[in-house]
């Protein structure tokens, strides 16, 4: 059995171990898993190196140790492992690449499978075979980007799909399309995930907002920590009747917002996106707020407070923080 297929079978071993709790087996696929030779390049390796699979030694075996750990009635801990997608990735992704070429050829994949799909149901051998090249192209260049996976890839299945286009063979091009669609969704659902967290999600360690008081710029961390103390400022001056301090506490808040505002334009470029945030409507949100506490209208003062947690505060963490929260967790684990 060549190697590559070995070691499939003994990860498939693993995972229904993980799923069993079979402690007796796991120690002997352990065992087994370590010993084996897996000829397969490491990132940036030589090929034909003697090497294991990086990330299902990194990933899996974590999963087979805890498989073999008792575990005890009324426990609630539970692990989950993420698997992390080749470093040769990322190059086909921005900022590395100018263009998101990894994105297109995805794009270009599914609509080339539906046109394959339609045309070969049309009998259309023209068109068939036309989209068929496309399909088969974009599919093989998987491999060139990312090395690691061309293993993975049914390339032969590719070639059948290409010579049944054009022999308008539709029962082999139906098996050689669900092939490829099957190869497709085992690695959208390993990876797609967790390559949205890495590629897709801005880097907040990196990004820097200006004062617009001192120009200093302060770290991404820094200002998220002043806003939260800014509107917890306002609650709990309001819970204590401190008209004085909530008044305080608002203008504080208004003025990191605007700091915000600043950063966030360096890469929400239209205005839409902008507005649904710390837009006008939002902006008018804080002013109803001044004007309540101005009033001193406590009760309606801690409602407007809540409102602007939730359309500026959740929001734009529910569209950032989560993914953002995820990233940060990946990369310190690497």
């Amino acid at each position: 059995m060549p190697e590559t297929r070995e070691a499939r079978r003994v990860q498939g071993m693993c995972r229904c171990v993980c799923r069993c709790r079979r402690p007796d087996q796991a120690e002997a696929l352990v065992s087994k898993y370590r010993d084996m030779k897996y000829h397969r390049p490491r990132f940036g390796g030589a090929p034909g190196t003697n090497t294991m699979c990086h990330r299902l030694l990194a990933l899996l075996l974590p999963a087979l140790l805890l498989s073999a750990t008792p575990v005890y009635a009324g426990s609630e801990e539970k692990t989950v492992t993420l698997p992390i997608p080749p470093a040769s990735l990322e190059e086909w992704y921005k900022p590395a690449n100018k263009r998101q070429v990894w994105l297109h050829t995805m794009f270009r994949l599914r609509r080339s499978m539906q046109a394959v799909t339609q045309y070969s149901a049309l009998e259309d051998r023209e068109l068939l075979t036309k989209w068929a090249g496309k399909l088969v192209k974009d599919y093989n260049s998987i491999g060139d980007m990312v090395p690691e996976w061309r293993d993975e890839l049914e390339t032969e299945w590719a070639e059948r799909l290409l010579a049944a286009a054009e022999a308008l063979d539709k029962p082999v091009i139906e098996r050689a399309l669900f092939r490829l669609g099957k190869s497709c969704t085992g690695c959208h659902r390993e990876y797609r995930a967790i390559t949205a967290a890495l590629y897709r999600t801005p880097d907040f360690s990196v990004v820097t907002v200006e004062d617009q008081e001192t120009l200093e710029d302060m770290s991404y961390e820094d200002t998220m920590e002043g806003l939260s103390i800014s509107l917890n400022r306002i609650v709990i001056a309001l819970a204590d009747q401190d008209i004085k301090a909530a008044k305080s506490a608002r203008q504080k808040l208004v003025s990191r917002l605007d700091n915000l505002a600043g950063s966030c334009a360096s890469c929400h470029k239209d205005e839409a996106s902008r507005e649904q945030i710390l837009g006008n409507t939002n902006k008018g949100k804080l002013e109803k707020l001044g004007t309540l506490l101005e009033a001193g209208d406590i009760k309606e003062s801690r409602h407007a407070v809540g409102d602007i947690a939730v359309s500026i505060c959740a929001r734009c963490h529910g569209t950032h923080r989560t993914l953002s929260d995820l990233r940060e967790f990946i990369v310190k684990s690497e």
